[in-house]
Formats: structure tokens, C-alpha cells, sequence
């Protein structure tokens, strides 16, 4: 038997700490959403995403849920907004409506009874002949791994949803929602939120063009191109071409420097650098950059094409 109680859980959502990052106002949500999307401790779905991370903080809100614990508790499936299940279980001891949660499986069938103060006790049940009916039993994944947690998953999501709507908010299961496939006709209905994305422009050509060196200096000191991509992405959509582009000049990045042909030009990086700099004429900034090709170190090289981009930027716009 796995017995529950509220005193034991009721403060399982609380912060350790009194430090609170919570916004107080909407300006300070769409910057804590940008600091969110850029970090690497959310999950994937909130990843370079802060649309994703302010409807998230928001449902979480209206949950009682702390922005960090909305963005580690809710699920994007299908285009939806879910609740994983020790969220669910979690928030509904906590809540003072609910005076108890036991949970039981028998080998073949999960059991989860349920009380809500003054009124009687509800119990739901999930087993295994269930999900043959449902189509869940062999299904590759979880059903198959762990077909016991699954039972409990489904008999806790049927009961805490059923008699503690209110403290849910009407929130789906993450749990359900994944099993509920798109083409299963047989299913119920979920219907889609869509996605939470923000609509981003494309960048434009010519700050592509200057953000684009330093890009790619971070990607030569280790930083990996999806990470590149995803901060990109949060910034502005990166098209088709211009993705094509940081990818051609990364695989150029990643190839064996060769050592200068005989007949190569000696170059000073120096003088190409100062001569750069003090260019006004464009047909003579392109000559100059052409000189970069002589560079072996990558290094310089990659300064040199960055010096190269503003310039050219700044003569373009004169």
C-alpha cells in the first residue's frame, strides 16, 4: 500500500528558501521568460521559447505553482498545456480540501482512493485488461518498461480529476495526453491549444551579418551549433538560408586548416587589420578580405572576418 497524507506533502511545493524570483508585474515576466529560454536548465519545450515559458508561469500562477516549478511540472504534448503526475498529486494534498490520497496495486490492477473533507470517499481503478481495451498494453515505451507505474499514473489521474477538479483547474495529465495518440480515432477528443509560440521576425540581412562572426567565434571556443541556433532563435527566426549559411561556415570551421601554398601571400594580420579599419572604399575592403584567405591561424582569421563585416556594414550604410 502507498498511503498518503496531506501533512506529509503540504509542503512539498514550497521554496526552500524566502528569496522569490516570481514577477511582480508583466514587464517583469517577458524578462524573466527571456533569462528562461536562454538557460540550460528548463526543459526542451521551453527552450529558446520564452512564449513557452510565459504561459507557462502563467497557468502554473493560477495552479499555485512558482515559475521554476511551472516550467519543471507542465508539459507541452500535442500542443497542450499538462500537468505531470507528482504535480498533480502534490497540489491536491496540499490543497485543504483534500483529506486523503492511498494508492494500491494488486499486480494487475492500480487503485487509488481518494476523500475529499465532507463528502465520501471515491475510488478509481485502472488494470491491466483496461489497457488491452485501450490499445495501451504492449505499446512500446513506458507501457511496456514500467506497466505498474503506468496503472498508477492512469487510476491517480482519473481519480484526482474527477474529485478535485477545482484544485486542477480543469488541467489535463501529461501522463494521459501521451497515450492519447493523434491518428487513435478511439481516443477522446483532446481539443489543441496550439502551440505557445511568439511570432519572431526574421533577422535582418545586415545584423546577421555583423552577429554572425561572433557566432561563430563562439561555436570554435565550444559552444554547440544547436545552442547557437536556439539562442538565434530566441532573438529572431533564423530562415532557411541563413541557417544553410551558419552551417556551410561552420563545416569550413571544423576541416583541417592546410598550410599556405608556396605561392600565397605573406600577410601581415597587423597591417590587414589597420588597413581594414581605415578603409572608405568598398571595392578596397573586398580586395582586403580576400587577403584573410592567407591567414592559417583561425583564430585571426575569424577576427579578421569580423573586422571585415562591420566595416563593410558601416560603408554600406554611409
Amino acid at each position: 500500500m502507498n498511503a498518503v497524507t496531506t501533512q506529509q506533502a503540504s509542503t512539498a511545493l514550497r521554496p526552500a528558501s524566502q528569496f522569490d524570483l516570481s514577477p511582480q508585474n508583466f514587464e517583469q515576466a517577458l524578462t524573466f521568460s527571456g533569462y528562461l529560454a536562454e538557460s540550460d536548465l528548463v526543459p526542451k519545450d521551453f527552450k529558446g521559447k520564452p512564449g513557452n515559458c510565459l504561459i507557462a508561469m502563467q497557468w502554473g500562477a493560477e495552479l499555485g505553482l512558482k515559475p521554476l516549478q511551472s516550467l519543471q511540472n507542465l508539459a507541452v504534448i500535442n500542443g497542450r498545456p499538462a500537468l505531470w503526475g507528482d504535480a498533480v498529486i502534490a497540489l491536491v494534498l496540499a490543497s485543504p480540501v483534500c483529506e486523503y490520497v492511498v494508492e494500491e496495486d494488486d499486480g494487475k490492477t492500480a487503485i487509488c482512493r481518494v476523500k475529499r473533507k465532507n463528502a465520501p470517499e471515491q475510488v478509481r481503478t485502472f488494470s491491466m485488461d483496461d489497457a488491452v481495451k485501450a490499445g495501451l498494453a504492449g505499446k512500446a515505451g513506458p507501457w511496456t518498461q514500467y506497466p505498474k507505474r503506468m496503472r498508477q499514473m492512469r487510476a491517480r489521474a482519473f481519480a484526482l480529476r474527477d474529485v478535485f477538479p477545482d484544485v486542477l483547474r480543469g488541467m489535463p495529465i501529461a501522463e494521459e495526453l501521451q497515450d492519447i495518440a493523434p491518428s487513435d480515432q478511439s481516443a477522446p477528443v483532446e481539443k489543441s491549444m496550439g502551440p505557445a509560440e511568439v511570432v519572431q521576425p526574421e533577422w535582418p540581412a545586415d545584423k546577421w551579418a555583423a552577429r554572425l562572426p561572433s557566432i561563430l567565434d563562439g561555436i570554435a571556443n565550444g559552444k554547440s551549433i544547436e545552442d547557437a541556433m536556439a539562442w538565434l532563435g530566441s532573438k529572431g527566426k533564423v530562415t532557411p538560408a541563413q541557417e544553410k549559411q551558419l552551417r556551410d561556415e561552420v563545416a569550413k570551421l571544423q576541416k583541417p586548416v592546410q598550410d599556405a601554398s608556396p605561392d600565397a601571400p605573406n600577410v601581415d594580420p597587423a597591417k590587414l587589420t589597420a588597413d581594414m579599419k581605415a578603409c572608405t572604399d568598398l571595392d578596397k575592403l573586398y580586395e582586403l578580405a580576400g587577403l584573410i584567405e592567407a591567414i592559417t591561424d583561425e583564430a585571426t582569421a575569424l577576427r579578421l572576418n569580423e573586422i571585415f563585416t562591420a566595416k563593410q556594414v558601416e560603408l554600406e550604410q554611409a
